[in-house]
């Protein structure tokens, strides 16, 4: 007797029209949004809710990042977010009934100089009183757990050490989005493509709704999601938020069989490699100076972001750039996110990620539905609200955890 082959779905989710009012609205189908919408309905039961993507789901910042995902932040406040959402990845993909391809190779952070020890060092030792995993390895060591690393005493940039997080690792970005749309919309929440936001309408100090280019849609609250673009929306509620928008770049080689067993990443010479699944090399680099909202930047940082690779990978010399991309992302003063209430009462704020969005994807949602669902912080959060910005409690994370992705 034949078997008989299930017939595919012919979408993973829904695509409705916008209904003309919701008790929530987020703004933005990227990670941030759906795994918000999908903990709001899961967690908290509000399941009458629109996610609002202006292009396609997961079209921006969540398409054009490097995927990279640990917890080994040094200040007690960003460690604990960025755990609590390590453990949400460790089992997401069995939560969503979708493989994420999350692959916990570990992330090394490369020293190449006598400070870059000592705060490697220091970070080490507050991860381990924070009860997050973290070791301290010696150049052999470094040698040992990714040979194709350049070890040589005569490097231009030397390695001195390393620090490493086992637990840490990827994610197939495409299949985190599709997985959180999934099991939103299988929950009732409406996710509207092609929709752009025009207007935020605000009454007597209260949200009402926003206006679109598909008709005006009433809420409760409103939730801004939207990554580099997050300010531009503040703005029509009339809110002028602390964060810079910038271009960051990233590339990828031809595809190679598996060579690369790891996370690399150096801040000396600002530059993070992994292998993706398919077998590309992946490279990012920091941010371009200026601000954008392109989603291309300078080829300077291109030429600078390679040059660093070869000197950590001479292996690659040969490898051949196949793409190129960048995102927008939102940088605050202090380099970590705004995620609470604003003034404007039911308008909420998840932004200022800065470099570090992808990897909060499962914490940040969680977070941010308990915001939205109870208008108040969930105590993973409540440190990262926008009024620190006026009783000066900032949370540095410029630099403190080696590199800020």
């Amino acid at each position: 007797m034949a078997s008989v082959v299930p017939e595919h779905p012919p979408a993973l989710w829904r695509n409705p029209r916008p209904r003309r009012t919701y008790d929530v609205v987020i703004v933005g189908a990227g990670g941030h949004g759906l795994a918000t919408a999908y903990y709001l309905a899961r967690n908290h039961g509000i399941t009458d809710v629109a996610v609002l993507e202006r292009g396609w789901l997961a079209g921006g910042n969540m398409a054009r990042n490097t995927a990279i995902i640990r917890s080994n932040y040094l200040w007690e406040e960003s460690a604990a977010l960025y755990e609590h959402a390590l453990k949400l990845w460790e089992g997401l993909s069995e939560e969503l009934d979708y493989d994420v391809l999350f692959s916990q190779r570990g992330v090394l952070n490369l020293a190449h100089t006598l400070q870059d020890v000592r705060d490697s060092v220091r970070r080490v030792e507050a991860n381990r009183l924070q009860g997050i995993d973290a070791e301290w390895l010696d150049p052999a060591q470094v040698e040992e757990f990714c040979p194709i690393v350049n070890v040589s005493e005569e490097a231009r940039y030397p390695v001195l050490g390393a620090t490493l997080q086992r637990r840490a690792g990827i994610a197939d970005h495409d299949r985190v989005a599709w997985a959180y749309a999934r099991a939103a919309d299988a929950l009732g929440v409406d996710l509207i493509q092609n929709c752009e936001v025009t207007g935020i309408t605000v009454r007597d100090g209260r949200v009402t709704g926003v206006e679109t280019n598909q008709g005006a849609i009433s809420a409760g609250r409103v939730a801004l999601a939207a990554a580099g673009h997050t300010s531009v929306l503040a703005g029509m509620a009339g809110l002028r938020l602390p964060v810079q928008s910038h271009p960051l770049q990233a590339l990828v080689s031809e595809l190679f069989e598996p060579l690369h067993p790891c996370v690399v990443m150096s801040n000396a010479v600002h530059v993070y490699v992994s292998q993706a699944h398919k077998g590309e090399l992946v490279l990012g680099a920091g941010v371009d100076r200026y601000n954008s909202y392109g989603q291309r930047g300078g080829f300077h940082v291109i030429q600078q972001q390679i040059a660093a690779a070869l000197e950590l990978f001479p292996a690659f010399a040969r490898a051949r750039v196949l793409r190129t991309w960048a995102g927008v992302v939102d940088v605050s003063p202090d380099a970590s996110p705004i995620v609470g209430r604003t003034p404007v009462d039911g308008l909420y704020l998840n932004c200022g990620w800065g470099t570090g969005g992808f990897k909060a994807t499962p914490g940040a949602g969680w977070v941010f539905a308990h915001t939205i669902a109870e208008d108040r912080p969930h105590a993973l959060n409540e440190p990262f609200s926008l009024e620190r910005f006026t009783t000066g409690a900032l949370i540095d994370e410029h630099g403190a955890a080696a590199v800020a992705h």
